[in-house]
């Protein structure tokens, strides 16, 4: 593949002026109130407990998302983090985090075995822009943005990836935005690049005829994956997460930027919870009005 030039813009060169610094919100402001959501997980060496879905009200809460997220993101993935300066080793820790509402599940023990990141139209505002702004120019979704949350820095523990988790973090999601008044969910949906970035041209290729949004939609990378200069021939097999996305009516909103940070190909993925279809809309939204 071909080398690639300077990776993902930084905030300051992104919005033309240094973002607010961060600072500690109230957590959890009364609208995002979520009753926790009990979901029987399958049977694991660790627990054989349901899995329980709460938002962070402390920091160490979100100290324990943190650390959950290093261990996948550093330990598996073998990514190279942007942490803020005096982050404690052993944390995954960005500029976007003290503006975010962080879901956790716990298992029967209390532990964090899975996390998602939910960035608000306030919170946004509040920083000065989205997550995915650093990875694709969102101009078309601004008329989305007022009702729109972005999601961010999902992830489930390796002992618990058999389905349970995700499905409750993903009930407690939708419960969120029906409870927040909001409609769209958009995020990156991140594809390995191990092999040198083939399987996610190969899945690129796939998805845009089968999966793509209108083109009032679209969004364009700010760092392209160079998809020209890669097999994107293969019968690759897209993963568990982003086939759940795709089930539950999402679209992808253009080609595939790359990631050196985190060595992934990042789909910008869109999912409005008008399109989700009728089986889904009853398992994930049947406490909506």
């Amino acid at each position: 593949m071909l080398e690639l030039p300077q990776p993902t813009l930084a905030l300051a060169d992104l919005w033309g002026r240094a973002p607010t610094a961060p600072r500690r919100l109230p957590l959890l402001r009364p609208r995002a109130t979520v009753a926790p959501v009990v979901v029987e997980a399958p049977a694991t060496p660790a627990t054989e407990a349901a899995c329980v879905a709460t938002w962070a009200r402390h920091e160490a809460d979100i100290v324990q998302a943190q650390r959950l997220r290093h261990d996948v993101f550093v330990g598996e993935m073998g990514a190279r983090l942007s942490n803020l300066p005096g982050t404690p080793v052993g944390l995954d820790r960005d500029i976007f985090d003290d503006h975010c509402e962080h879901l956790l599940v716990r298992d029967g023990t209390q532990k964090v075995i899975g996390t998602y990141r939910v960035l608000t139209p306030m919170a946004a505002a509040r920083i000065g822009g989205w997550y995915t702004e650093t990875e694709f120019d969102l101009t078309r979704l601004r008329p989305l943005m007022p009702r729109m949350a972005e999601l961010g820095r999902s992830c489930v523990h390796p002992d618990h990836r058999s389905g349970g988790v995700i499905m409750t973090l993903w009930a407690a999601l939708a419960d969120f935005m029906v409870r927040n008044g909001l409609d769209t969910m958009v995020g990156c949906a991140s594809i390995s690049m191990r092999d040198g970035g083939h399987v996610a041209a190969s899945l690129w290729e796939q998805l845009r005829r089968t999966h793509l949004a209108p083109i009032e939609h679209h969004v364009q990378p700010r760092l392209p994956l160079p998809v020209e200069d890669l097999d994107s021939s293969l019968p690759a097999e897209l993963p568990p997460l982003i086939k759940g996305y795709l089930r539950c009516g999402a679209k992808v909103l253009g080609a595939p930027a790359w990631d050196p940070d985190f060595n992934t190909a990042d789909l910008p993925i869109m999912l409005r919870l008008a399109d989700i279809p009728s089986r889904y809309r009853r398992h994930f939204l049947k406490d909506a009005a």
